[in-house]
C-alpha cells in the first residue's frame, strides 16, 4: 500500500493499518501533543485506534511546538 506522510511518499506492507499503528511505526516516543489529519480531515485522538488507513491516503501529522 502506498501512502503520503507529511508529503512522503511511504510504501507499507501491512493492511488493515490503524492511525495509532502507523504512529507507533513513524513517531514511536513522540505522540503528545500531536493532530493528525487525513485528506484534509482531522481524526480525533479517540479514533485512531479504529480509523483504518486506505490506498493513496494523504497523512499530515503536526507537532505542537513551544516558544513565542
Amino acid at each position: 500500500m502506498e501512502i503520503k506522510v507529511n508529503n512522503q511518499i511511504k510504501k507499507i506492507t501491512s493492511n488493515g493499518l490503524t492511525v495509532q499503528m502507523l504512529l507507533d511505526l513513524e513517531r514511536p516516543n513522540k505522540q503528545n501533543g500531536i493532530a493528525l489529519a487525513i485528506n484534509g480531515v482531522v481524526v480525533p485522538k479517540s479514533n485512531w485506534n479504529s480509523h483504518y488507513i486506505k490506498e493513496k491516503d494523504e497523512i499530515l501529522i503536526i507537532s505542537a511546538t513551544q516558544g513565542g
